[in-house]
């Protein structure tokens, strides 16, 4: 068997770090793009690529044959949709479907790309790999589909000897995050000065490239069946914003909101995106994700991997650097 490494997702944000950080290291890199799809992302990049989706089981099949280690980064990750069920194909039949046709191939080692999402909320601090959760604990569509998913690779991890290691990013940021995620959205209106108030809220923020190199230490050290939080610092909302005011020379927000009074105007964004096919910026599921401060430890990752990771300041300024130069914000 060869020693190529097929990619899900590499198209996009996450993915796209993985296969550099991938070739870097010297590995062959195969990886699943739609046909049609924005590859902007692997301009320039040495790899071969295989047309497909995670709702096309034999072109699953094409994409692994031949393959040694398989990356699962493709989600479909949006904290607003306007059909949460395709999103649950996406994110659990595509990733059993894609599982089965990896072992199927005699794939030797994967790594499955899950969510800090699927982790509960941490009481007395940080949440970390052993914070238990439920799906009743999971806000929204993404989320829920992510636990599935999670609990999906768990369980084939132990019933059907499936040979892989999950990973669990936080909140990355950083180079490449074309579509933007949300928290890239919110990067680039506030570096644009369209964030005028906050709520009180945190999260944990990590350099996309961190979360690359954590994958591959996956690969190369983790333990089949254990999962790892890739993180990075944790940050109320407010500081996040003063980093990024700072970096391009404006004011920070000033004005601090309580979270009930905006539930009625995220009904009515909502009611907005449906009919205009767009995602709104203020969601019900953001608010209530919003109650918690998504915080997180990597400290297992960090004694068992060897994981670290740069300061968040570094990340944001390197994701404002690059939506700038890419035309998203000035």
């Amino acid at each position: 068997m060869s020693s190529t490494s097929l990619v899900t997702g590499a198209t996009g944000f996450v993915g796209s770090a993985v296969v550099r950080t991938l070739l870097a290291a010297g590995h062959e890199v195969r990886v699943l793009a739609r046909p049609g799809s924005d590859r902007r992302n692997l301009a320039g990049l040495d790899v071969h690529i295989a047309e497909g989706n995670l709702e096309n089981p034999a072109s699953l099949e094409a994409a692994v044959a031949g393959c040694r280690h398989l990356f699962h980064v493709a989600a479909d990750y949006r904290l607003w949709v306007r059909d949460p069920a395709a999103m649950l194909r996406t994110n659990v039949d595509g990733t059993r479907a894609l599982m089965r046709a990896a072992m199927s191939a005699g794939v030797e080692r994967m790594v499955y790309t899950s969510s800090v999402a699927t982790l509960g909320h941490g009481q007395n601090g940080p949440a970390d790999e052993t914070t238990p959760s439920t799906l009743a604990d999971m806000t929204g569509p993404y989320k829920r589909s992510k636990f599935l998913a999670e609990e999906e690779v768990r369980r084939m991890i132990r019933q059907e000897g499936l040979p892989a290691v999950i990973v669990n990013p936080s909140t990355p940021i950083g180079p490449g995050d074309i579509k933007p995620t949300p928290t890239g959205r919110l990067i680039v209106e506030a570096a644009s000065g369209k964030v005028p108030a906050y709520v009180d809220t945190g999260l944990n923020v990590v350099h996309v490239d961190d979360v690359a190199t954590g994958h591959l230490l996956a690969l190369e050290k983790g333990v089949i069946g254990e999962r790892y939080v890739l993180g990075g610092d944790d940050l109320l909302l407010a500081e996040i914003l003063a980093i990024i005011a700072r970096t391009v020379g404006r004011r920070p927000p000033a004005v601090k909101l309580p979270r009930l009074p905006l539930y009625p105007l995220a009904v009515v964004a909502e009611a907005w995106g449906r009919l205009s096919g767009t995602e709104p910026f203020l969601t019900l599921d953001g608010l209530k994700m919003a109650k918690w401060r998504m915080w997180f430890s990597s400290a297992k990752a960090e004694r068992d991997l060897g994981y670290r990771h740069r300061p968040a300041g570094q990340a944001i300024e390197d994701a404002i650097a690059w939506f700038r130069a890419n035309g998203y914000c000035r």
